[in-house]
């Protein structure tokens, strides 16, 4: 299920009357506590990105207005040197990452004058709001989006700094974490992952495609992914390890709403 476009999660978490809160971790499996519209957008607004609503569809004549089919709806978020933006789309939106639909596209070019973007990375509900808005935050503090020279081990590194491990048979390509519910892997990308490198779209069927780095979480190994991200392959190596040294983080995160799936998973410490 997608989160809601606006929530009334209360932003105090002390807030009196309000559900209790509470500090749980590993953050890869804490969700995104029903509001991870409101979390990243909040994040952007303080960055002094503007946010532009979109909406498209079809109205037949004489139509009621309750009646009114949207065929698409998109919050679009716009940084000020208009270099990255982030994009918001709604569960009408067709695209599906590892078989949940997408919540955020992120993308960034390296001339204002282009329509086209250099690469984008794409989340999809129940990624953790505070890993989501740490890239974000990244993004937005290093300057031209291209312009970053860091290596994929720097990904890695990332992650096994807060006690991730390399995997054995891949070990300058992915890393875990130690209950094997977490992953990051550089691999080929999915199919329609938006990157201006011309490998992503001329790959012919028995040639390997571009590569990038992948992300998700699962309750168990083989079971159904809790979420997933997917960054194209032209995306700073930088910006995934910042994605990868939050996702990671031991520190814990605060929810209302504890995830059905991983319940049992969480360790759990009252927040007031």
């Amino acid at each position: 299920m997608e989160a809601p476009l606006h929530s009334h999660h209360p932003s105090d978490p002390f807030r009196p009357g309000a559900p209790p809160a509470f500090w749980v971790g590993p953050r890869h499996l804490a969700g995104d506590d029903g509001r991870l519209y409101d979390a990243v957008a909040d994040s952007l607004a303080d960055l002094g990105w503007t946010g532009l609503t979109v909406v498209r569809g079809r109205r037949e004549v004489n139509e009621p207005l309750e009646n009114h089919q949207v065929l698409r709806s998109t919050v679009l978020h716009i940084s000020p040197d208009a270099l990255r933006w982030a994009q918001w789309m709604l569960p009408d939106e067709p695209f599906h990452l590892g078989g949940l639909p997408i919540a955020w596209q992120v993308s960034a070019r390296s001339d204002a004058s282009s329509p086209l973007a250099d690469w984008s990375a794409y989340f999809t509900p129940d990624v953790p709001g505070e890993v989501l808005a740490d890239f974000l935050l990244a993004l937005d503090e290093c300057g031209r989006p291209a312009a970053l020279p860091a290596g994929p081990e720097a990904v890695l590194d990332a992650a096994t700094a807060h006690g991730w491990l390399r995997d054995a048979d891949e070990p300058h390509a992915a890393a875990m974490h130690p209950t094997f519910t977490a992953r990051l892997s550089l691999g080929e990308v999915p199919p329609l992952i938006q990157d201006a490198d011309p490998r992503a779209l001329t790959a012919e069927a028995e040639e390997s495609g571009a590569t990038g780095w992948q992300a998700w979480a699962e309750s168990a190994m083989g079971a159904p992914y809790l979420w997933a991200a997917s960054f194209s392959t032209s995306v700073p190596h930088g910006l995934v390890a910042a994605f990868a040294s939050s996702l990671s983080s031991t520190a814990p995160v605060l929810r209302r709403l504890l995830p059905e799936s991983t319940r049992d998973q969480l360790l759990c410490a009252p927040a007031s």
